[in-house]
């Protein structure tokens, strides 16, 4: 319908993907090359106006890098610190294996979960008797 096949679809949109992100790359690079411009060609960079051309041109270097970045992760490309431990742990709870509890919730007097301050200091008060 579109001029797009349904076999070549997903081979179209990934090559206007991959054209978008080096295009929001070029200008990301061209946008910081103005930044560094500016920073280096003004003789007094601590002005009102330079600080403020600078920052505009940082944020919209910012803003077109944001892009390819968030599809590079979304490929899988990009490695995020710490998103290993979330994922294999996402895994573990979604491979049906289920974590069993510690010990039974402790319940005050009237059968109310007991906050877990309490809980803790009971933890410990358990851990020192022999």
């Amino acid at each position: 319908m579109d001029g797009v096949s349904e076999v070549g679809g997903t081979r179209v949109m990934k090559r206007e993907a991959t054209l978008l992100n080096i295009v929001c790359i070029i200008a990301a690079l061209a946008f910081l090359a103005l930044a560094v411009l500016n920073a280096l060609s003004s003789p007094s960079f601590l002005t009102t106006d330079n600080l403020f051309v600078t920052m505009v041109c940082m944020l919209m270097a910012l803003t077109f890098a944001v892009n390819p970045l968030l599809y590079l992760k979304d490929e899988g490309r990009l490695p995020i610190p710490f998103q290993k431990r979330k994922a294999l742990k996402a895994q573990a709870a979604g491979a049906g294996e289920r974590a069993l509890p510690q010990s039974a919730p402790l319940l005050d007097a009237k059968g109310r979960a007991v906050p877990p301050d309490v809980r803790s200091m009971v933890a410990n008060m358990k851990q020192k008797q022999p």
